[in-house]
């Protein structure tokens, strides 16, 4: 048995500049920092032949073409796996749809099994543009680059997207809504491209500032980058989502956003008075979920 791990994310800075419709014509810029929620793989050879996939769903099928998981399917084909007896499941710390880069912590874990089973030896750079290819080139979603890239490296990370494509990383310590954002980027779309281009000086500012060991600047750029977010597009937020937000900095927070393409999942606080904002969330019926950053990428826990 292989089992792998890939932990979930939190965009700290940026987020947005890593889709090609953007990074092609002016290049990306964002910080990311991976957490100590998981996504795990198991991969296992079955005494009888036939894949066995366990995920949200149960299949059960004789060839890879016949597999309806299109991340699944096309993983198995990347990969060159001859097997045809094996059986994949997946399990997740959080659940899915919720702002944390599931998708690409799914596939790079995936991958990484699957690479183990061949003993095969993986970048986390290859990894991440292998992922990047299924998702964006093979399944051609209107996504980005930086799940993939972080999932794979792990740490609090800063990364630029060049113009051809290539990805530098600098290791430190919801789809419709980025399908109008791709839109809007690909059609030159001057409020789109303005708001991208200030964003992405954010991302740059947010390092200086993590840097510096300036917390509350950092805390009022993630404010200041939620707010414009929000005018990408009508559907990334909702009023739910904006009235916590303004009862959270009423209420000891100092800044925060909600971490994702937008339009629900999580958010995220940094706060000065953490009981009362527990208390001011809790009072709204939100969940808290602590986390640590994680240090490291994608990796095999189990071969």
């Amino acid at each position: 048995m292989i089992i792998t791990r890939s932990p979930l994310r939190i965009s700290l800075g940026g987020g947005g500049t890593d889709l090609p419709s953007y990074y092609r014509e002016h290049g990306g810029f964002l910080i990311a920092a991976a957490i100590d929620k998981y996504i795990y793989i198991t991969v296992h050879r079955r005494f009888v032949d036939g894949f066995l996939l366990k995920y949200s769903h149960l299949e059960e099928v004789a060839s890879i073409d016949e597999i309806k998981h299109p991340i699944i399917r096309e993983a198995l084909k990347l990969a060159g796996i001859q097997e045809r007896n094996l059986e994949i499941a997946s399990m997740a710390d959080i659940p899915a749809g919720t702002g944390l880069g599931s998708s690409g912590s799914f596939t790079t874990a995936l991958l990484k099994a699957l690479h183990a089973l061949r003993k095969n030896l993986v970048h986390p750079s290859e990894l991440a543009e292998q992922a990047c290819c299924i998702e964006m080139e093979k399944l051609r979603e209107p996504i980005g680059k930086q799940d993939q890239y972080i999932s794979a490296y792990g740490g609090i990370t800063c990364f630029e997207f060049l113009p051809d494509g290539r990805v530098r990383a600098s290791p430190r310590s919801a789809s419709k809504i980025l399908q109008e954002q791709h839109d809007k980027s690909t059609q030159s779309d001057e409020a789109m491209l303005e708001n991208l281009h200030f964003v992405k000086e954010l991302g740059r500012q947010s390092q200086r500032a993590l840097e510096g060991n300036n917390l509350r600047e950092f805390a009022h750029l993630m404010d200041v980058h939620w707010r414009r977010k929000k005018e990408r597009s009508a559907i990334m937020s909702n009023e739910f989502v904006n009235d916590s937000y303004d009862v959270a900095m009423a209420n000891g927070a100092v800044g925060g956003k909600l971490i994702g393409a937008g339009g629900g999942g999580f958010l995220m606080f940094y706060a000065e008075d953490k009981a009362r904002l527990r208390d001011a969330m809790r009072e709204r019926r939100l969940t808290e979920v602590r986390f640590r950053f994680e240090p490291e990428g994608t990796k095999i826990l189990i071969q």
